[in-house]
């Protein structure tokens, strides 16, 4: 099981997300896909992103029982906290103008 959610996503890519996936709610996507796909997914999301920004959860085997990656620019940042995969916020201001690194 996968989820991809995009916020300020161009038409074009929210389009090609809906070939792939279902659109649960604005901009929420889903979907069950194999590994390669659900990277191909990905890259296409990541080279189409332009100013918006997305983050994808996956089901996997970690402790958490999923892990996810994020693209764009957002004031959520994640960070690896001894293994655990969490999420960091960078204060008011930060993560709009610029895509992070």
């Amino acid at each position: 099981m996968m989820t991809v959610v995009v916020e300020n996503a161009p038409p074009r890519l929210r389009g090609r997300l809906a070939v792939w996936l279902l659109e649960v709610r604005a901009g929420v996507y889903v979907g069950n896909y194999s590994t390669r796909t659900r990277e191909m997914i990905w890259g296409q999301v990541k080279g189409a992103i332009d100013g918006g920004n997305a983050v994808l959860i996956w089901a996997s085997a970690t402790d958490a029982g999923f892990s996810f990656e994020t693209c764009g620019a957002n004031r959520r940042e994640p960070i690896d906290f001894d293994g655990y995969d969490l999420v960091a916020f960078k204060p008011p201001g930060e993560g709009r103008a610029h895509e992070g690194s």
